[in-house]
């Protein structure tokens, strides 16, 4: 059972959905103006409610898509517990909801450790966007119109993935709300994270097609895969606009070792189709990790 139950977490995703926070984080120390007094709890509570959330999703995503069909025995990606007999639908569904629980529960957590209270506007907002980010892990896939086979999961990715995710991560760090430049690398966290959704559903294109709507299936594979290099040069666009107006010198360039495993990728990309693009999604995932972990924190390091 437990074996099983640690396969459908997905752990292989956990270092996306924290790169943006653990982005937001770094920035939220080097560029805020008047940094609150940084809490171990605090910090500690915002990372467990991005992993939960994570989790949340891809549980979610697993139940959604074994219910419409679209985990079949053909799927190019990898094969999970429930598609396999080792977890049983209603086991999966106990999963669902004691991750819900626990995300609601960190949630509170991080947001009592950022204020000192819960009854307050600013806790209260914050609140609200962790129920939309929870409604928006399960409904992915799952519930009776889920916008993830509308072709609507681009959006929303982008949007938690990147936006929430980066500039959540600095507003807990520094209890201030972030500066309108923020949104650049905000914008490139959540269009790397959009690339990796992309590639999976360029390499789950046969199975896909009778069950969802994605992008790749609605402008076909070629496009897809200018989409996805859009997607990449459009990111390291948006990063490279910030150093230039944000940065004050050669470590706020370090992150630009991270660059030719991009390129890898987007030649991996263009190479391969199917089950060969698979291997493409963890480079894509790892890379935006390393550069998130560069991009923020390393000005921070050589100022010391």
């Amino acid at each position: 059972m437990l074996l099983p139950a640690i396969r459908s977490m997905r752990l292989r995703t956990l270092p996306l959905s924290l790169a943006g926070v653990v982005c937001g984080i770094g920035l939220a120390l080097t560029f805020a103006q008047q940094p609150s007094s940084l809490s171990g709890w605090r910090i500690l509570f915002l990372l467990l409610t991005t992993v939960s959330l994570q989790i949340l999703s891809n549980l979610s995503n697993e139940l959604g898509d074994y219910l419409s069909g679209t985990d079949s025995a053909e799927r190019q990606g990898p094969n999970y517990s429930l598609q396999q007999g080792t977890l049983s639908e209603h086991g999966l569904r106990r999963m669902i909801r004691g991750f819900a629980i626990v995300c609601c529960l960190f949630g509170i957590a991080m947001t009592y450790f950022t204020f000192g209270t819960l009854l307050a506007i600013e806790p209260l907002l914050l609140l609200l966007l962790g129920a939309a980010a929870i409604w928006a892990a399960i409904h992915y896939t799952l519930g009776k119109n889920p916008y993830g086979y509308r072709g609507w999961g681009d959006l929303f990715v982008f949007i938690f993935f990147g936006l929430v995710s980066v500039l959540g991560g600095y507003y807990v760090t520094a209890v201030a709300l972030p500066p309108c430049e923020m949104l650049l690398p905000a914008s490139a966290i959540g269009l790397f994270s959009v690339g990796v959704l992309n590639v999976n559903n360029i390499r789950d294109m046969e199975t896909d097609a009778d069950t969802r709507s994605t992008i790749p299936l609605k402008i076909g594979q070629r496009r897809a895969k200018i989409y996805q290099t859009l997607l990449i040069s459009l990111g390291w666009l948006c990063l490279f606009i910030f150093t230039t107006v944000a940065g004050h010198g050669w470590p706020y360039y370090l992150y630009l070792v991270i660059m030719p495993l991009y390129v890898v990728h987007l030649v991996g990309v263009w190479r391969h189709s199917g089950r060969r693009l698979d291997p493409m999604l963890p480079l894509l995932v790892m890379s935006t990790f390393a550069l998130s972990l560069l991009f923020a924190f390393c000005p921070l390091l050589f100022s010391l």
